[in-house]
């Protein structure tokens, strides 16, 4: 009998031994097939990981630790995500200065993640606040300078007032800060913006090549928000302003009878100036608007609006068309002024509303619906098979069917011009704060100069007091030595805002390919070699906002010969969370946080690992419930003891055989598919089958333990060492399945008497019906329940079942 199962000292032994070893690092080599797999990297924004932090980097780890057996180069590398808001508020929280507490939550972070004994090749390690890691991202934005991709603008912008900096639209989530949850402003602040808008197009169709769930495509597809239209330009009665109005429906612009303007449009204090009521009517704007922050990017409940006073001359013989200032109105879609018909839900609420005009052009088949639209008792917006009545050119035609005509009459006459627009906007890049990259640039008046790539990295000073200072520049300002630079007779002045947090994390995983390269972001070789990421995963919340920014610098060093790819990740898997035993997200908010280091410490790492990965389909939600813990501990232990079975008969179970084959296959391509907690489930039945048995043979433990060493490998590795191999578990070749041995060349069949089961015996797989029946009939066991009883019926499930239904 060997000595029981001890997860604590097989784990931190294994553990020793790995990193003494150098198992996991990653060699150059180009002899084998590369597989590159990622996990999203994590803030160190706190004290550490809970148990749901793992999820996604134990799934990473399985998947790398097969590939590996497979014969695949794997490059599974970890690092930090170390500035920006979430790792300087902590520090400010806590009263330390963001280089001490990053350092120390690095360090527990990487304490945490050994512990569950993941195969990262630790030698690759990169941190965005480290200077040779940013040094790059200076190198990077320098470019985007150098390309005219970068800028700075004033325009009104989203600012946090309790982070007191401003925030990317993507940082925005219902009107508030995605950070603290404070009701965002808007103010006009200078800031550096990042043209992503040029990059729309390539973004929205490149998604079809990848490999990513529909839901993440769709939201990046809804993010960019591409629309076609056509774009009318018409003249203000009695100003000398003209407007254009953008619409994605333009189909029936005969129906035309009023224009809304966004509350928020910097065009509205001209357009109303000199007006009697001016003031009443841009403080009535101002409450819409932050009605409508408080409501972020939820569907307005009601319609409101304010009459402006001014009516533009319709450029298509509508006529004088007044214009309105409305809530639904956007500033930042299209050109934030839209013409408005009875053919819109919302412009038929809004004008029934306030009493406007309405004409329908467009009409239904059905003479009824017909009459309703006709008296403008319903709004009818089927703009595919409406029928039109206006403009003459195309009476009683379906407006679906003649788009492309109805573009070309309107270009043809001078009437309106294509347009594309897109909800995407330019990415906001500056931020108010300390802890980011420094912006590499100097100041000369308005005049910027960049810094050369000698000058790089821009080093970060050390200071004392780096809170916000709620100004529209960084603490920086406040550093005399390091912001004003002296350059012959000249005193210039560095950029006092620093990076997003987003900046780092939009290249990182090149930098991984090459993580001592200070010649170059990437060797051309490496990530030539390297690229793509063949396994991204990570959180669905990043789809509009990390996502997008690393898709788009990633097309920019493309498109500067960075890259050898147009994409960086090929294929993305997200992760469902793991909510607390109360229903709750895991928040130290709610005192419901499950620490890893009591369960590794309780149960095992292995333990751990299995669990999460058995709990439910990797991409749900699933709760976290300790005490079905002991259930995979157990199931552990039990082939820990598998090994006092084995036999020196190297003849394999008859019986075993195909189910070894089936479970090969089974869990092979579950790893594969990411469908762990089946795989977990199909290692259990071929463990079972094993338990029955007095002997098992070698080859048999063998491959079990070969199958579940990616998602136990501390005591596989322990088990297969006992058996007396030499190397190491995880670098042996992953076993193979033989189709022709998936079924079995005998079958149990199990013969039942009115549905209980009374026999069994060994047959064909193919056996006849006729045959089967026989022989089970047949059965000494089997006579003694049926004797000289009627048979009333037999029912037969080919190669299972045999069911003799008898009157009693």
């Amino acid at each position: 009998m060997s000595k029981d199962y001890d997860p604590k000292e097989i784990e931190a032994k294994w553990q020793k031994e790995w990193e003494k070893s150098g198992l996991y690092k990653t060699k150059e080599s180009s002899d084998k097939p590369k597989y590159y797999i990622l996990d999203m990297f994590p803030y160190v924004s706190g004290e550490g990981i809970h148990v749901g932090h793992p999820k996604g980097y134990i799934a990473t780890d399985i998947v790398s630790r097969m590939k590996r057996m497979q014969g695949f180069n794997v490059l599974h590398p970890m690092g930090f995500d170390a500035f920006g808001l979430p790792a300087e508020n902590y520090a400010i929280k806590t009263k330390t200065n963001p280089v001490v507490s990053v350092a120390k939550n690095i360090e527990h972070f990487k304490k945490q993640l050994e512990a569950i004994g993941f195969d990262y090749d630790w030698s690759r390690e990169i941190s965005t606040s480290d200077p040779k890691f940013y040094k790059w991202t200076q190198w990077i934005f320098l470019k985007l300078l150098e390309k005219g991709l970068a800028y700075e603008s004033s325009e009104p912008v989203n600012w946090c007032p309790v982070d007191k900096t401003v925030l990317a639209n993507e940082d925005v989530e219902d009107g508030k800060c995605e950070r603290c949850g404070s009701i965002v402003e808007k103010r006009p602040i200078r800031q550096w913006v990042l043209k992503i808008t040029d990059y729309a197009d390539r973004l929205l169709e490149d998604l079809e090549d990848l490999d990513w769930p529909k839901s993440i495509k769709e939201s990046q597809k809804n993010w960019i928000g591409r629309s076609y239209g056509m774009l009318f330009s018409s003249p203000v009665k009695d100003t000398d302003i003209v407007i254009e109005t953008f619409s994605a429906h333009f189909e029936a612009f005969k129906a035309d009878t009023f224009v809304v303007i966004a509350p928020d449009h910097k065009l509205l204090p001209k357009l109303v100036a000199g007006l009697p009521n001016e003031e009443e009517i841009l403080n009535e704007a101002k409450e819409m608007v932050n009605k409508r922050i408080l409501l972020g990017r939820e569907e307005i409940p009601e319609v409101e609006g304010i009459f402006t006073g001014r009516y533009t001359i319709d450029p298509v013989g509508n006529g004088e068309l007044p214009i309105w200032i409305a809530n639904y109105a956007l500033a930042d879609y299209g050109t934030g002024i839209v013409k408005c018909s009875a053919h819109d839900e919302r412009d038929f609420r809004f004008a029934k509303k306030y009493g406007i005009n309405l004409k329908a052009v467009l009409f239904p088949e059905d003479p009824e619906l017909r009459k309703k639209v006709e008296n403008l008792d319903v709004c009818y917006v089927d703009m595919k098979n409406g029928i039109l009545t206006e403009p003459e050119e195309f009476l009683g035609k379906k407006d679906g069917e003649i788009r492309a005509e109805i573009i070309e009459y309107l270009e043809k006459n001078g009437l309106a011009k294509r347009k594309t627009t897109y909800k995407l906007h330019d990415w906001v890049f500056s931020r108010q704060r300390y802890w980011g990259e420094p912006i590499p640039v100097l100041r000369d008046g308005d005049k910027v100069i960049p810094l050369s790539e000698e000058e790089l990295p821009l080093i970060l000073p050390a200071v004392e007091s780096y809170e916000p200072t709620g100004t529209a520049e960084s603490p920086l300002a406040n550093i005399p030595e390091w912001i004003n630079v002296k350059v012959g007779d000249k005193l210039l002045r560095r950029e006092s805002n620093t990076m997003p947090q987003w900046a780092g994390s939009s290249w990182y995983y090149l930098r991984y390919m090459d993580p001592n390269n200070d010649k170059a972001l990437v060797d051309k070789d490496r990530e030539k070699y390297w690229n793509m990421v063949d396994l991204y995963v990570g959180g669905a919340e990043h789809a509009t906002r990390h996502l997008i920014y690393a898709r788009f610098w990633h097309k920019f060093l493309y498109d500067i010969g960075v890259v050898t790819t147009k994409e960086p990740f090929k294929r993305l898997q997200h992760v469902g969370l793991i909510i607390a035993e109360d229903g709750r997200k895991m928040s130290k908010r709610w005192g419901n946080i499950i620490n890893p280091d009591d369960i590794i410490s309780n149960y095992g790492a292995d333990t751990l690992r299995m669990y999460e990965m058995f709990m439910g389909p990797f991409d749900q939600s699933v709760s976290w419930n300790s005490d079905s813990l002991i259930g995979i501990r157990r199931f552990l232990e039990r082939v820990w003891k598998l090994k006092d079975k084995l036999t020196a008969n190297s003849l394999q179970l008859t019986a075993s055989e195909p189910l070894m084959h089936q479970t090969i296959k089974k869990v092979s391509e579950d790893i594969e598919a990411m469908k762990f907690n089946t795989a977990v489930s199909t290692l259990m039945i071929y463990s079972n089958a094993l338990t029955v048995e007095e002997e098992i043979p070698r080859e048999d433990y063998e491959t079990l333990l070969k199958l579940l060493a990616p998602f136990a490998p501390h005591m596989t590795e322990e088990l297969w060492k006992e058996l007396g191999h030499t190397s190491s578990i995880h670098t042996e070749a992953w076993p193979q399945y033989d189709e022709k041995r998936l079924v079995s060349e005998t079958v149990t069949i199990v013969v039942q008497v009115n549905g209980k089961v009374r026999g069994k015996f060994s047959a064909s797989p193919n056996i006849l019906e006729s045959d089967a029946v026989n022989q089970a009939e047949n059965l000494p066991e089997i006579q003694k329940w049926v004797g000289d009883k009627v048979v009333t019926r037999q029912v037969y499930v080919p190669g299972k079942i045999v069911n003799f239904i008898i009157s009693l």
